[in-house]
């Protein structure tokens, strides 16, 4: 199993997010639907990413963010496969 398959980690679920999409697309998460609600990002409080180094390492970036309810959730967008998920 690859570590960063969001369908086989027992530790994220997949996602549909809404983006920012500035001079690259989906650069940024600015709202997700999550237990059937749609959550606003009222702040991203990191931002990082892994991967990319090797060409079986996928970039993965991750996006701990805030939303208007004020809960705090970490999503995570694998460019390789267009994907997001969410920590659970």
């Amino acid at each position: 199993m690859n570590a960063n398959d969001i369908s086989q980690d027992k530790n994220w679920e997949p996602v549909l997010v809404e983006c920012y999409s500035g001079y690259k697309a989906n650069e940024r998460p600015v709202a997700f639907m999550f237990e059937g609600s749609r959550r606003e990002i009222s702040e991203t409080l990191d931002r990082w990413y892994e991967g990319g180094m090797k060409s079986d390492s996928p970039v993965i970036d991750y996006f701990k963010v805030r939303t208007s309810e004020d809960t705090v959730f970490i999503l995570r967008y694998d460019m390789q496969s267009d994907e997001w998920a969410i920590r659970i």
